[in-house]
């Protein structure tokens, strides 16, 4: 599953293709390497005008309280792969929560050799941008680390995976995020039914993808020139 992806575009970008009405997060800063639990750029249609708008999320919901006897688990779900799970059905059903989540590559974890070499993918070398598919939702609590805390209200965001593609699934062969690669895509997603919003989910078309960086942690505009 990813756990790790880049946006590098400017946000101006971001406005222009998803159509952005409303643009919240300021001066969006090159995001080279993004993990759970950060803060990252999202795009939603705010109730009741639908009005696209972009502002900043926190990467993975919480997991589910533990039953009786287990212990709290660790992390945050960054991913969401079974859609007809009650846990993630709510956020499907309602347009409102689902959500463009846009991205630049996105990073998997080769460990065929016994250690893991960080692998990015991307459409191509120049890292256009694309979507995932995302949901939404607020939530009351304590987030961030232990050196700084962040308590109160956050707004946070995960996104659909599937099965992988051929060039995802050379190194990483359980899943790859699910990705909107063209308007009609993003708009199914954004206002579709369930069952058509769902019918996204499957892996990008074989040849689409292609690996553009090894062994970083982030995938930088700035290390190209390496």
């Amino acid at each position: 599953m990813c756990n790790l992806y880049s946006m590098t575009k400017p946000q101006q970008a971001v406005r222009d293709l998803a159509r952005v009405a409303n643009d919240m997060t300021g001066n969006l800063p090159s995001l080279p390497s993004i993990f759970p639990d950060m803060m990252a750029p999202v795009v939603i249609q705010a109730p009741p005008s639908n009005t696209r708008e972009l502002l900043m999320m926190r990467w993975g919901f919480p997991h589910s309280a533990p039953l009786p006897g287990e212990r709290p688990r660790p992390g945050y779900v960054t991913n969401a792969r079974h859609t007809d799970s009650v846990v993630w059905r709510p956020y499907l059903l309602r347009t409102e929560l689902r959500c463009l989540v846009p991205a630049t590559s996105f990073c998997e974890p080769d460990n065929r050799s016994g250690s893991t070499v960080w692998t990015w993918y991307a459409l191509d070398e120049s890292r256009p941008m694309f979507f995932f598919a995302g949901i939404w939702r607020s939530w009351t609590g304590p987030r961030g680390t232990k050196r700084h805390p962040v308590d109160g209200e956050h707004l946070l965001f995960s996104f659909l995976t599937t099965t992988p593609n051929a060039e995802v699934a050379a190194v990483h062969p359980k899943a790859m995020p699910v990705l909107l690669l063209d308007e009609a895509a993003r708009e199914t997603w954004l206002n579709g039914t369930v069952d058509e919003a769902l019918k996204l989910q499957l892996p990008a078309p074989d040849g689409t993808l292609r690996i553009v960086r090894t062994g970083d942690k982030e995938d930088s505009p700035s290390l190209l020139s390496r």
